[in-house]
Order: structure tokens, then C-alpha cells, then sequence
């Protein structure tokens, strides 16, 4: 893994970005790849906002890997910061190479160096393969999510 670059997001990336978003059952039904205009939109927000951390992991300059740190905080659990994990995407030829693994370690490093307490992530109902990954690193299944769509 000692070819392998995490950094932040630039608009460069964004086409490589929205291609692993979009390239499974759920992510087809939601994203747009041929319309990058509100990804763009987004990442401006995203660079702006010092609590988020739009990264990609890069190996021989090629994107191969994804995911958002949100850094929260708050004052339940004794003014406790948190982070959240989302959008955790790797390249399908990148799949079972340790890359998620290391992805993930990075966010977990990133946050307690940002001060949380806490790391938490949801993952679809539905991926029962990206649930044994999550455990196998040490998350724990405690709370059922709920999501509104507005």
C-alpha cells in the first residue's frame, strides 16, 4: 500500500468520483455521471467547510477509492466530537486488495487526530458484504438508522 496516496478531492476527480458512486444496483437509481454539474457544485461546499473531508485514493495517478469524513461536534456524551464516514466507494478492480481497509483506517486515524470520540458510518440495509467488512474493523452494528427523503 506504499503506492497508495490519500488526499483531498479537486474537481479533477470528480468524474472518476461519480463513476464509483454510480457503479452498483443503488448508486445507478441515484447518481447522474453524465451530469457533473451538481457534483461540482457540491465539492465547492465540501473545500469550504473545514468539518469536511472529500478524499480519493490515488495509485499510479489513477483514482481508485473514495469516501467523506464529516467532523461533528456536539455536546452529548460530555461535549463528545464524532465523526461520520460516508460514501465509501472502491474501484471494483481495487475490491479485496486491503485498499478499503486501509481507507478506512486512514478515516479513523484522520478523526482522532481531529479529536472524536467516536466514529460512526451507516451502510445500506442492503450490502451485507460491506457489514462483515465494517465488523471485521472493529464497528459494531448498535443503532438502526432512519432516513427521510425530502
Amino acid at each position: 500500500m506504499e503506492d497508495l496516496e490519500i488526499r483531498r478531492a479537486v474537481a479533477a476527480d470528480v468524474p472518476a468520483i461519480v463513476a464509483m458512486l454510480a457503479d452498483d444496483p443503488l448508486g445507478a437509481q441515484r447518481e447522474s455521471p453524465d451530469d457533473l454539474a451538481p457534483y461540482l457544485t457540491a465539492l465547492e461546499r465540501l473545500s469550504e467547510d473545514p468539518n469536511q473531508h472529500l478524499v480519493v485514493a490515488v495509485r499510479e495517478g489513477r483514482v481508485v477509492g473514495t469516501l467523506q469524513l464529516t467532523i461533528v461536534p456536539g455536546l452529548a456524551r460530555k461535549g463528545a466530537t464524532r465523526s461520520i464516514i460516508e460514501a465509501v466507494r472502491v474501484h471494483a478492480d481495487e475490491r479485496g486488495s486491503g485498499l478499503g481497509t486501509r481507507f478506512i483506517e486512514w478515516a479513523v486515524d484522520r478523526s482522532r487526530s481531529e479529536g472524536c470520540q467516536l466514529v460512526q458510518l451507516t451502510s445500506d440495509a442492503t450490502r451485507t458484504d460491506a457489514h462483515r467488512f465494517y465488523e471485521r474493523l472493529g464497528f459494531t452494528a448498535s443503532h438502526v438508522g432512519f432516513k427521510l427523503q425530502l
